[in-house]
């Protein structure tokens, strides 16, 4: 599995912004599509967005699409998910996530394998 650790998350004010960063181990990490998923307390997690392996293609939740851009950084393998115009709902642990070979869809927990840690992501109002 690939080693992912998030970073970036903090407190902010609602409409404040936020950029999340995920380092991976894997030199090889421009193979596989990678996505940003949250978990609020006593919530499951959710699909956030995705990004295809070469970053030409992206995928946002309708809860954050306009609001949160997902990119990526082959070169220094990395992710990133700026987040704008930040609103209370927002508020949970973020993950990154690599996006198993053979899944079907890029928007469902069971198609993601490798998992960061999280970062914290809290949103005052």
């Amino acid at each position: 599995q690939v080693q992912l650790v998030e970073s970036g998350g903090g407190l902010v004010q609602a409409g404040g912004s936020l950029r999340l960063s995920c380092a991976a181990s894997e030199r090889t990490f421009n193979n596989y599509a990678m996505g940003w998923f949250r978990q609020a307390p006593g919530k499951e997690r959710e699909f956030v967005a995705a990004i295809s392996r070469a970053g030409r293609d992206t995928y946002c939740a309708d809860s954050v699409k306009g609001r949160f851009t997902i990119s990526r950084d082959n070169a220094e393998n990395k992710l990133y998910l700026q987040m704008n115009s930040l609103k209370p709902e927002d508020t949970a642990v973020y993950y990154c996530a690599v996006r198993n070979r053979l899944s079907a869809d890029y928007c469902r927990v069971a198609d993601f394998g490798s998992w960061g840690q999280g970062t914290q992501v809290t949103v005052s109002s």
